[in-house]
């Protein structure tokens, strides 16, 4: 295969990257503070909002991420009227904010309530009020404790971009496939390949830097 050819397709893997990338990093920037009220609503004392919030989670948890971009892409319109029909990729980055956000707050939530209830105890004595023992205390130790977990989802939703293509958006594996089958080449798919493996690992590296920031905080 010669230079020239592959000048002429590379511009729509690189496309198709740049949709990937987008909807990774809206949805990123959009699903890690989201989650985190939902994960303090579900452990709230009042009952409502403790009620509302996990039934976000166990709805968002409970139901696949492509049944989600059907349902929003499609079934929205169809139940409410075109006023509700959103561009491709607008819908896709909700779902999977929405989605993630779900994931997230399940981490937080189990990250809040494994800081050892004494400390509460402790800065009650002090006189610090809940949100302040939140604010000072609790949160900070519950971000080195998730980091892990975090990490995990976080490189799933790298892969789980490529659901988008379901609903037309055209992420890399859809540019990818689409030269394949047009080009009868094979090199797309390994070019696919590689960009997962190196922003996986570059996504890798940067939550390790962070864990090890952050471990002054672990308990």
């Amino acid at each position: 295969m010669n230079l020239e050819y592959i000048q002429a397709i590379l511009p729509a893997l690189l496309k198709g990257t740049w949709q990937t990338l987008q909807v990774f990093f809206l949805t990123l920037v959009l699903s890690l503070p989201l989650g985190l009220p939902f994960a303090l609503g579900s452990i709230s004392r009042f009952f409502p909002v403790r009620f509302l919030s996990k039934a976000y989670i166990w709805v968002f948890r409970g139901t696949p991420l492509m049944l989600q971009l059907f349902f929003v892409y499609y079934g929205l319109p169809i139940m409410f009227g075109p006023a509700f029909r959103m561009e491709n990729t607008v819908a896709a980055v909700l779902t999977f904010t929405m989605n993630y956000a779900a994931y997230f707050a399940e981490i937080y939530r189990a990250g809040v309530q494994s800081i050892d209830h004494g400390q509460h105890e402790a800065a009650k004595t002090l006189g610090f009020s809940r949100w302040q023992t939140m604010r000072i205390i609790i949160i900070p130790q519950t971000i080195a404790r998730v980091i892990p977990p975090v990490s995990n989802e976080v490189i799933t939703l790298v892969k789980d971009t490529s659901l988008a293509r379901t609903i037309a958006v055209y992420e890399i594996i859809w540019n990818a496939q689409a030269l394949i089958k047009l080009e009868g080449i094979l090199w797309p798919l390994f070019y696919t390949a590689a960009f997962y493996l190196a922003f996986n690992g570059l996504l890798t590296l940067l939550f390790s830097a962070a864990e090890k920031k952050l471990d002054y905080y672990r308990g």
